[in-house]
């Protein structure tokens, strides 16, 4: 286990958040009491854990398939009603969610529950002496609690304000511009007793830098969120992490090893990452199962799969005599659109980042094909044939195309080989070999220091003020310097740094983010037509509003 992720001990005996109102079934008192509250950095530090494990559990998962399903970037199809889950996929994708999708419900209890649990921490402290130590905490607390504010008013609009334990009782929404203006209090609040110190020490954890990344995102936003634009404070936002000179952009040849299982705090781009360990109970990072083709498991040895000892290339697949292989699958229901790929990836061979999709034929390690042993049948199950059953090997290939054989309506590929095989499939957060679970050791990054240039580059586009000598071109082609070999731009518009934002940071929970406040979000693409506007916000879940009879509906809902 990492230790990073060991240092998030918890040691309050907290129970489940109700997400409607924050409120805790637990008196605070009846599990501090004078002479135990922390009293220095460590101790602050093993209460705070506990918020950080839940952000964890949240991000990969739950709020991973919201933001990125909901793009034209990831899609999760049903194979022979494998993987329909009652369509939670499927109306991300298509738009025509409602507010019963289980995503929905899910992201907004996790980012409740987050933001109950700081309330309820920053009560607990609230009798600990007073001291830098305790400033520095408390601080953290409100800039995590900010940043679950900032999920919300991102994916639902107009949320309720609730930052008191023991809760008031429910609340009513607040309008998007209440919210955001909170965030930003809070934010500028803490930003003065953060940490500054990087490394290992800090790795995983808030620190000032953290916060002004996430206010640099708020101000960015801030148009779409408010209808005023504040680029000249998000550019001053990520002055303040440039002229730190703790970050630095990632050469093209380390590029792809950031999001390796052996990833940390040696990266220098890091402003803020998520620890994951497989020996955890819920490390809940794995991108193998979901993302790999289900034959190419014992090439990457999948959930500790070993290929044994075999000669290439007689090797194949499936087979049971001779060299070859039973495999051990992944589920592999992930996939890219093959518009997303072909319109940001295929027009740079020279760019390192095109070498995080599978897709065409696939091969072993030295460069023998990957075949499978199938039945004719298996391969394809529409065969009409009268041999059905009859063996039948082929070579792996990944289809870029996506077709619904089975059922439009469901995005139902079919259960076979053919199905399988459909959708170009991202390796990004590239399967860990060493963990004998589907649980993996790649961290997470929320917060990298190419999103910082790139959104300084946005806001000096959009109209704000060049800073340090910079322009918006110029810190573009710092970012594609260290991507790729192709020579430097010499003009850039916004649609330039959409593709870009779309190449560097594929996978990483941004691009709905950015479709809306690029204009993209309403575009057609796979099998989504549905043009509304109005589902650039979520609608408040079926959840919240059972148990939140002061809570309104979002507009269109």
């Amino acid at each position: 286990m990492k230790k990073y992720s060991r240092l998030l001990i918890i040691i309050l005996a907290l129970t489940t958040v109700v997400s409607s109102c924050h409120k805790i079934d637990v008196t605070p008192n009846s599990l501090y009491t004078g002479d135990v509250f922390p009293t220095n950095d460590a101790q602050f530090q093993s209460v705070i854990g506990t918020i950080y494990t839940n952000l964890r559990g949240h991000y990969s998962g739950t709020y991973w398939f919201t933001q990125e399903c909901s793009s034209d970037e990831a899609i999760l199809p049903s194979y022979g009603g494998n993987w329909y889950d009652g369509a939670k996929y499927i109306e991300l994708h298509r738009h025509n969610w409602t507010k019963d999708n289980a995503w929905l419900n899910s992201t907004w209890s996790d980012a409740s529950s987050l933001i109950g649990l700081c309330n309820q921490t920053i009560y607990i402290f609230k009798n600990a002496p007073e001291g830098d130590s305790k400033k520095t905490a408390l601080s953290e607390i409100r800039t995590l609690r900010a940043y679950a504010y900032w999920e919300m008013i991102d994916m639902y609009g107009n949320v309720p304000l609730d930052t008191i334990y023991p809760s008031l009782g429910v609340q009513t929404n607040a309008t998007r511009s209440q919210v955001f203006n909170y965030i930003e209090t809070e934010l500028k609040a803490s930003i003065p007793y953060l940490k500054t110190t990087t490394g290992s020490a800090t790795y995983g954890k808030v620190t000032r830098w953290m916060a002004d990344a996430l206010l640099a995102k708020l101000y960015i936003n801030a148009e779409v969120y408010t209808g005023t634009a504040k680029y000249n404070e998000c550019i001053a936002a990520c002055d303040d992490i440039i002229n730190s000179n703790n970050f630095a952009i990632e050469g093209r040849s380390s590029y792809l090893s950031m999001f390796y299982p052996t990833n940390g705090p040696s990266f220098k781009e890091f402003i803020f990452a998520i620890p994951y360990d497989p020996a955890t109970s819920n490390g809940y990072m794995f991108t193998g199962r979901y993302d790999l083709n289900r034959n190419l498991g014992i090439k990457y040895r999948y959930s500790g799969s070993t290929p044994g000892g075999y000669s290439y290339p007689q090797i194949i697949l499936n087979a049971t005599t001779g060299s070859g292989l039973v495999n051990t699958k992944p589920s592999g229901p992930r996939a890219t659109l093959s518009s997303f790929y072909n319109r940001y990836f295929a027009t740079d061979a020279n760019d390192i980042r095109n070498s995080q999709w599978l897709l065409g034929n696939q091969y072993w390690p030295d460069g023998s094909p990957i075949m499978v042993s199938t039945t004719k049948k298996g391969y394809n199950q529409f065969y009409a044939g009268s041999d059905g059953s009859a063996a039948y090997t082929y070579p792996l290939y990944i289809d870029s195309v996506i077709t619904a054989r089975q059922d439009v309506s469901a995005i139902d590929l079919g259960n076979d080989e053919v199905a399988w095989n459909m959708g170009i499939r991202n390796n990004k957060f590239y399967p860990d070999a060493n963990s004998s679970s589907r649980n993996q050791n790649n961290d997470m990054p929320v917060f990298r220091y190419s999103d910082i240039l790139l959104m300084k580059a946005e806001a000096i586009q959009r109209g704000g003020t060049a800073t340090l000598g910079a322009t918006a071109l110029s810190l573009v082609n710092t970012v594609r310097s260290n991507r790729t070999t192709t020579t430097p731009w010499t003009a850039v518009t916004l649609s330039d740094i959409y593709a870009e934002r779309s190449r560097e940071f594929t996978w990483e929970c941004w691009h709905r983010n950015d479709m809306i406040r690029f204009g993209k979000f309403e575009e057609s693409y796979g099998f989504k037509t549905d043009a509304n506007t109005y589902k650039r916000i979520f609608p408040i879940p079926t959840n919240a509003l059972a148990t939140n009879s002061k809570l309104v509906q979002n507009p269109g809902y």
